[in-house]
Parts: C-alpha cells; sequence; structure tokens
C-alpha cells in the first residue's frame, strides 16, 4: 500500500481543492468522510476513485475491499482533510452522482429555494428519504450539498435519491411539464392550512430561505401555497422542522 506523509504530497493537495464546489465540476469527484458515509457510498454502489486511511484503519474492510486504490495517510494528513475535530481516520473520493439532468419528475418531490444552512439542507434531504420522496433539488443559491457539514446532515441519504441542483424556473418548469401540483410553503391571506388539500401523488413542495422565505417570482408561480397552523405561541418553525411536518403531512392528508 501506498503510504503518504506530508500535506504538501500534491495528491493531498489536489484532494483538498475538493473542498471547493468549482473544483468537484471539474473533476467530477468529491471527498466523503467517516465509516458511515463510506460504507453506506460502498453499499451503495458508488464509483470509488481513491480511499485514504490512517494506520488505525489499514485492515478496516473497505480498506481491504478497495486495496489497488487505497492508500496509507497519516494522522496530521488526516486532520487537513477533515472537517470534524475527531478525524474517524477514513476517506474516500468517489464520483459525482446525477450527472444527467433531469428531464422529468414523477412521485413526491421536495425544492428547496435558497436554503442555505447546511444543516437545514442536509436534514431535509434525510428527511425527504424517511419519508419515501422521489427526490430533492435544490437552487443555485442554497448550500452545496456536496459541502462536507451538508453531506454529514444527509447521512447517507445523498446515495438513496436522486439531488439535483439546478436553476429554480428551470426546476418549476421541468416540474409542471411533469403534471405535478406545485406547492409553496408560505404564510399569506392566501394561503391553506396543508391539511385542508385535496390528496394527490405526484407534487412537488418547495420550500424557501430561512429569513426571507420562498422568492416572490416563485409564490406566484405555484398551484397553491400552504402553511402549518401553530397551535401554540411560538412565532414560526425551523424550515428544516417545517419541512418534515410538510412531507409527512401531504403524503397522509
Amino acid at each position: 500500500m501506498k503510504y503518504i506523509e506530508s500535506k504538501k504530497n500534491e495528491d493531498i493537495k489536489q484532494i483538498n481543492k475538493l473542498s471547493s464546489t468549482k473544483y468537484i465540476k471539474k473533476t467530477g469527484t468529491y471527498l466523503i468522510e467517516g465509516f458511515h458515509l463510506v460504507r453506506e457510498a460502498d453499499a451503495n454502489n458508488q464509483e470509488f476513485v481513491k480511499v485514504l486511511v490512517t494506520d488505525k484503519n489499514e485492515e478496516d474492510r473497505i480498506a481491504k475491499k478497495y486495496r489497488d486504490i487505497t492508500v496509507g495517510i497519516s494522522d496530521d494528513i488526516a486532520e487537513s482533510l477533515s472537517e470534524t475535530k475527531t478525524p474517524q481516520g477514513i476517506f474516500a473520493v468517489i464520483k459525482v452522482q446525477n450527472t444527467e439532468p433531469l428531464t422529468e419528475m414523477k412521485g413526491q418531490w421536495v425544492i428547496l429555494d435558497d436554503v442555505q444552512d447546511p444543516g437545514n439542507v442536509g436534514t431535509i434531504v434525510r428527511t425527504a428519504d424517511a419519508a419515501g420522496y422521489a427526490g430533492v433539488i435544490t437552487s443555485l443559491n442554497s448550500a452545496d450539498f456536496y459541502q462536507p457539514k451538508v453531506q454529514r446532515s444527509m447521512q447517507g441519504s445523498q446515495f438513496h435519491l436522486p439531488i439535483y441542483r439546478m436553476d429554480m424556473q428551470e426546476a418549476l418548469k421541468i416540474a409542471k411539464k411533469s403534471g405535478l401540483k406545485v406547492y409553496g410553503s408560505e404564510v399569506n391571506d392566501r394561503a391553506l392550512p396543508y391539511n385542508k388539500l385535496e390528496k394527490t401523488d405526484d407534487f412537488a413542495l418547495i420550500m424557501g430561505n430561512e429569513a426571507h422565505g420562498l422568492n416572490k417570482n416563485v409564490l406566484i408561480q405555484t398551484d397553491e401555497n400552504i402553511y402549518i397552523p401553530i397551535l401554540g405561541k411560538a412565532e414560526s418553525l425551523n424550515v428544516a422542522v417545517a419541512a418534515g411536518v410538510l412531507m409527512y403531512g401531504l403524503k397522509t392528508i
């Protein structure tokens, strides 16, 4: 097994660049970290380019399975690559999934309009996976789902359902062309409580920015704008919590 000790190694420099969305797009690869994500990627047939492990993990089953592309690294390198305080000492460079453009939508989808907190984006993707949704679309101004914090929040759900990043107008165009009902989450005079909608099996639920909600040019294009009734004294719900309530609620009304 090849072993790298220096953070100045050219391969390590290139891998460090995978923190950049621009470089991810250029190479078609991204970095994942930790036993759970690496094993989920393997279990879901993701294409591995390189595996990096510290000394303590050289006998891990992933390192053995991908022996030909596994590289040993020092603890210093693991710390430089990691986004956590206590690196587990296992990383993988894998191919970007969903390289084919989205042209049709069926079933239930979640669309994120400028949701910028990585934890919220990751949690919504994970909840969409748990609720059996067909896929997730994020706008170009939402947190990039290849960010390490988003990856950790998704907990492997990114390997279970398709995620696309695209212009909001293009996403709306595809949803409508596919015959989906489009619901915006918004509190206004014309919005309906979500449980007053007629049930449909094919729809897109749009969640807006944490501070500003949905963009006005999106709101005017929806089939219906909906809200969650507040029963207590709280002013509002966190966007990831609201998305969870609506995702499950719209499937069961």
